[in-house]
């Protein structure tokens, strides 16, 4: 038997393919809702992985906005009625010189990266109370 049997994850960022391999979870028997920012990147990954990909497990949503957070707990237990793991997967990176990175550019960079795991976080708290499962590899911390 699986650890992750009977429970539900929430995988952010999974259209992405560091994303789709986070949702092996499901593999293990998790029920897995699946995060995107975007509709195009949910009609990509919907052509890439018919199994783990399916309409009523996707949550769009962006991370990096505190009410957009708020609303992918609510979707994610309203389908699921429980929400045990938390996989914070989502980031986005423009490649190319330093001398060409915009203000809006590091803006949206550290918003998704760095701020969007802390209000995932924060968040999980209210639904798992004294444990937190998140983290990319799925390793598990305690809280006193």
């Amino acid at each position: 038997m699986s650890r992750l049997e009977g429970k539900v994850a929430l995988v952010t960022g999974a259209s992405k393919a560091s994303g789709r391999d986070r949702q092996g979870v499901g593999r293990g028997r998790a029920s897995v809702a699946v995060n995107y920012a975007s509709d195009r990147a949910a009609q990509s990954c919907g052509r890439n992985d018919h199994r783990l990909w399916r309409p009523g497990n996707r949550v769009p949503g962006d991370v990096s906005k505190s009410a957009d957070v708020a609303r992918l707990f609510v979707d994610t237990t309203a389908v699921y009625g429980a929400l045990d793991v938390l996989v914070n997967n989502a980031a986005v990176y423009k490649l190319g010189p330093i001398e060409a990175m915009t203000e809006e550019e590091f803006h949206r960079e550290f918003n998704t990266n760095v701020l969007g795991p802390l209000l995932m976080i924060r968040e999980a708290v209210k639904y798992f109370g004294p444990r937190v499962a998140a983290s990319s590899t799925l390793a598990r911390w305690r809280r006193n």
